[in-house]
C-alpha cells in the first residue's frame, strides 16, 4: 500500500488533516509511536468564538457620566465579549492573501514559501560562525545543555526536596533561592553574576535594548541596572519569578531583557546546529555524532495576555537583530502589523482612568492568538508553521484551542515537547482572564511526543530521548503582584535541575495610605483551613457580617467580591433570601450595568454585588456607596484605595454629611494581600495578634 503525505501546517492553522488516520494504533505506547516513521496527521478542534451583540437601551434617568461610559463601552475593550476571560472577540481578517501565505478555515495564515530558507536541517552557518566552538566552552548555555543527570538525581528532583536560602540583592530585593541538587548550588549572598555571553549577531545592538520604547526623537536610554541584574540571573538558566514588574515602571525593561535572552538562546542553539551541519557534510567518520537538537524545533514559548504584547515583543526582536544602516528582512511584516497592530481611529477616546489601566489596555487587546516565529541568518519569518518555528508567542486561550481537551481524539501538543525556555509575562493579567487555560498549557509542556515529525534521531539530545526535557527547561515568570496561584506555577510545574529564584518583595507602606476619604476600616479575621477553603469565608460572612447590614438603615451597601465563583454563590444566596440587591460582573450587559448603578445610587436596591474582574476591565466609579464590604481582599492592592475613594463621588453630589463604614474579611492565608494593603509590619502584627478585629482610620491629618 502506498500512502501519499502532503505537508500541512495544522498546528498553527487548525486545518483539516491531510494524512491518513490510523485508529488501530491507539494501543501503541508513546515510545512506539515516537519511533514510528509514519507521520500521522492531526486535527485541531477549534472553538467557535462568540461575539455578543450588546443591547443599547435609552434611559432618561441615567447620569451624564453613565451615558459617557456606556457609549464608549464597545470601544473601551472591544465589546463585552472581548472583556470577559472566557470569550474572545474574533476580529475580521482581510480576505486577500499574497503568495507567501496560506489561509485555513479560521482565517489564520502560515508562511510556507520561505520554508527552505529557514530550514535548520539544510542550511549552513554564515561566514565567521564556522569556528565558534572554541568560544563556547565557558558559555553557560553550553554548560546547561551538556550537563548530564543520573536517574537518581532526576528522582530527587521529582521528590521536591530543595535546599532553600534567602538573599538580598540590589535592584531585585529579597530573593528566595531553591536548589534540588547539591552540585548546582544556589546563587550566593554576594551576587555578582556577569552578563551572559552575547551571540555575535547581537553584539552590535544589544546595548540598544531600550530603543523599542524610546520616545520619538528622544535619546535611547542605556541598559538599566535592573536589566543587567535580570540578564545575569536569566543567564544562569535558573527558573526566575520576578513579582515587581509594574506596567507603569519595570514592565518595559523586563520585556526588553527577556527578549534579548530569548534571541541569545535561539541564535546559539541554531548556530550549533548549522555548524554541525557543515561538519557532517565534510566528515568521513560515519560514527561521529552531533546531538544538538530536541525532538521538535520550537525552543521558546512566550505567553502574553494581549496581541499588543506580541507586537512589542516582535518589535524588540527586530531592534536587536537589525544591522545598523540596513533594513532587516522580516517576512509577512505587513500582515502582522494589520493583525496585531492598532488601526488609526480604532483606539477609544481618552477616558478618565488610572495610568495603570491605560498601560495594560493599550493597543490591540484581543486575547485569542498564536503565532510562530523562526530566525535564521539575521532574517525573521513571521507566521511560520509551529513545527518550523523557533519561537511561539501565544495567549493561553489561543493555545488551548489547539491543544484540545483530554476527551478529544484529534488534538496535538507535540510541538511543545522540546520547549527549552518558557516565559509567562504579565501573569497577574492571566488571573483576570482564565487561569485554567494557563494551567492547561503548562500540563502539556515537555510531554513525550506521539509522532516523530521527521526528526533525525541521531541528532536528538540524550535528555530529550529520556523524556527529561522538563528538567532542562528554564521558566521565567513576571508579574506585578505576588499571589499564591502564580507562585504555584514554579512549585508544581517547574522542575529545573538548576533550581529557582523567586522574589519576596513586600511593600512597607500599604495602599491604605492612599485612601483620601475619612473612613473607619474594620479588618475582621476568620479561621480557615487552607487557601482554597471558601466555605469558611462564606459561613463567616453569612452568619457574622450580613446580619449587621440587613436593616434598612444600612442601605447603600457595596459588596466587593474578588472571585467570580464567590460572586455566583453570594448572588444565589441573596436571591434565595429575597434580599434587595443589584449585581454587576464581567458578564453583565451594558444595559444591566446602567440599571444596576441607577437603582443602587437612588437607594431602590439595598445591596450591590460587584466583581473584581469588572473593576479590572472597566474601572467605573460607582456612586452612592455608604457602607463598603470587602468579601475578600483585592488581588491588586491599589484596587482597595480606588474602591474606598469611590465614596467621595456620593459626597460631592449629595453635599450632605454621611457616615461611612468599611469592613474587610481576611484569613491567615491572605498574608501577601494584607501586607500590600496595610503594610508589612502592620500585617505581621494583625496575623500574630490574638484579636480578630483591627481598626484603621483614614482621611485625618495623620492616619491611625
Amino acid at each position: 500500500v502506498l500512502f501519499y503525505f502532503r505537508p500541512t501546517s495544522f498546528i498553527l492553522n487548525q486545518s483539516k488533516p491531510d494524512s491518513v488516520e490510523d485508529s488501530d494504533e491507539e494501543q501503541q505506547s508513546a515510545y512506539q509511536k515516537l519511533l514510528s516513521t509514519m507521520i500521522q496527521g492531526a486535527d485541531d478542534n477549534s472553538e467557535d468564538e462568540e461575539s455578543d451583540d450588546e443591547e443599547v437601551e435609552g434611559n432618561e434617568e441615567e447620569e451624564e457620566e453613565e451615558e459617557e461610559e456606556g457609549d464608549v463601552a464597545k470601544e473601551d475593550l472591544e465589546g463585552e465579549a472581548g472583556e470577559t476571560p472566557d470569550n474572545s472577540q474574533n476580529k475580521e481578517r482581510p480576505e486577500k492573501t499574497n503568495g507567501d501565505l496560506e489561509e485555513n478555515e479560521e482565517g489564520e495564515f502560515t508562511d510556507k514559501k520561505n520554508e527552505a530558507a529557514f530550514c535548520l536541517e539544510t542550511n549552513l552557518p554564515v561566514e565567521g560562525e564556522e569556528n565558534m566552538g572554541e568560544q563556547e566552552e565557558e558559555d553557560m548555555f553550553v554548560k546547561h545543555q551538556e550537563a548530564e543527570l543520573s536517574e537518581e538525581e532526576v528522582g530527587r528532583i521529582l521528590q521536591g526536596s530543595k535546599i532553600k536560602t534567602q538573599v538580598k540583592w540590589p535592584k531585585l530585593g529579597t530573593q528566595q533561592c531553591a536548589c534540588p541538587l547539591e552540585r548546582f548550588p544556589a546563587v550566593g549572598q554576594l551576587y555578582s553574576a556577569p552578563l551572559p555571553t552575547i551571540h555575535k549577531t547581537l553584539e552590535a545592538n544589544w546595548c540598544l535594548l531600550n530603543q523599542s520604547f524610546a520616545p520619538n526623537g528622544g535619546a535611547v536610554t542605556d541598559v538599566t541596572d535592573l536589566q543587567k541584574k535580570l540578564l545575569g540571573l536569566m543567564g544562569t538558566y535558573r527558573d526566575v519569578h520576578f513579582a515587581n514588574s509594574s506596567p507603569l515602571r519595570e514592565a518595559k525593561e523586563v520585556r526588553s531583557a527577556y527578549c534579548l535572552h530569548v534571541l541569545n538562546h535561539v541564535l546559539k542553539a541554531n548556530t550549533r546546529v548549522l555548524r554541525n551541519n557543515a561538519k557532517l557534510k565534510e566528515t568521513k567518520d560515519v560514527n561521529e555524532e552531533f546531538r544538538d537538537q530536541g525532538i521538535t524545533r520550537p525552543k521558546v514559548l512566550i505567553l502574553v495576555p494581549f496581541r499588543d504584547g506580541v507586537l512589542r515583543v516582535v518589535q524588540t526582536f527586530i531592534t536587536l537583530l537589525e544591522p545598523k544602516g540596513k533594513i532587516m528582512d522580516v517576512s509577512n511584516k505587513k500582515r502582522f502589523k494589520e493583525e496585531y497592530g492598532e488601526e488609526p481611529g480604532e483606539s477609544p477616546p481618552k477616558l478618565h482612568r488610572p495610568d495603570d489601566y491605560h498601560a495594560v489596555f493599550s493597543g490591540n487587546i484581543d486575547d485569542h492568538f498564536r503565532i510562530g516565529v523562526s530566525v535564521m541568518k539575521r532574517s525573521m519569518r513571521l507566521y511560520s508553521p509551529f513545527y518550523s518555528s523557533d519561537i511561539i508567542i501565544a495567549s493561553p486561550l489561543g493555545l488551548r484551542t489547539v491543544l484540545g481537551a483530554d476527551s478529544e481524539k484529534k488534538r496535538d501538543f507535540d510541538f511543545l515537547s522540546s520547549i527549552e525556555l518558557l516565559i509567562v509575562d504579565q501573569a497577574d493579567v492571566f488571573l483576570m482572564q482564565n487561569w485554567e487555560h494557563l494551567l492547561h498549557v503548562l500540563k502539556h509542556l515537555n510531554l513525550q511526543p506521539l509522532d516523530s515529525h521527521g526528526v533525525d534521531f541521531s541528532r536528538v539530545r540524550t535528555w530529550n530521548l529520556n523524556n527529561w526535557a522538563a528538567h532542562y527547561r528554564q521558566t521565567l515568570v513576571f508579574s506585578a503582584i505576588q499571589d499564591p496561584q502564580i507562585t504555584n506555577i514554579l512549585t508544581k510545574h517547574c522542575h529545573n535541575y538548576r533550581g529557582q529564584v523567586c522574589s519576596k518583595t513586600i511593600s512597607k507602606v500599604g495602599s491604605i495610605c492612599q485612601v483620601l476619604v475619612q473612613l473607619p476600616h474594620v479588618f475582621q479575621m476568620f479561621q480557615s483551613d487552607s487557601f482554597m477553603d471558601q466555605d469558611a469565608r462564606f459561613q463567616f460572612f453569612v452568619e457574622k457580617i450580613l446580619p449587621q447590614y440587613r436593616d434598612s438603615v444600612m442601605s447603600h451597601t457595596f459588596i466587593y467580591v474578588p472571585s467570580y465563583f464567590d460572586f455566583v454563590r453570594l448572588r444565589n444566596y441573596l436571591k434565595k433570601d429575597d434580599i434587595s440587591f443589584a449585581s454587576v460582573s464581567e458578564y453583565s450587559q451594558r444595559s444591566e450595568v446602567s440599571r444596576a448603578r441607577h437603582f443602587f445610587q437612588k437607594g431602590e436596591k439595598q445591596f450591590m454585588l460587584f466583581s473584581e474582574r469588572f473593576h479590572f476591565y472597566k474601572r467605573y466609579t460607582i456612586k452612592g456607596i455608604q457602607n463598603l464590604i470587602f468579601y475578600g481582599l483585592p488581588m491588586y492592592p491599589h484596587f482597595y484605595s480606588e474602591v474606598c475613594n469611590m465614596l467621595q463621588a456620593g459626597v460631592r453630589e449629595g453635599g450632605g454629611s454621611v457616615s461611612f463604614t468599611c469592613t474587610a474579611l481576611y484569613s491567615r492565608y491572605d498574608m501577601h494581600r494584607l501586607a500590600a494593603i496595610t503594610g508589612a509590619d502592620r500585617a505581621a502584627q494583625m496575623l500574630q495578634s490574638k484579636k480578630t478585629v483591627h481598626l484603621f482610620i483614614t482621611g485625618e491629618e495623620k492616619n491611625t
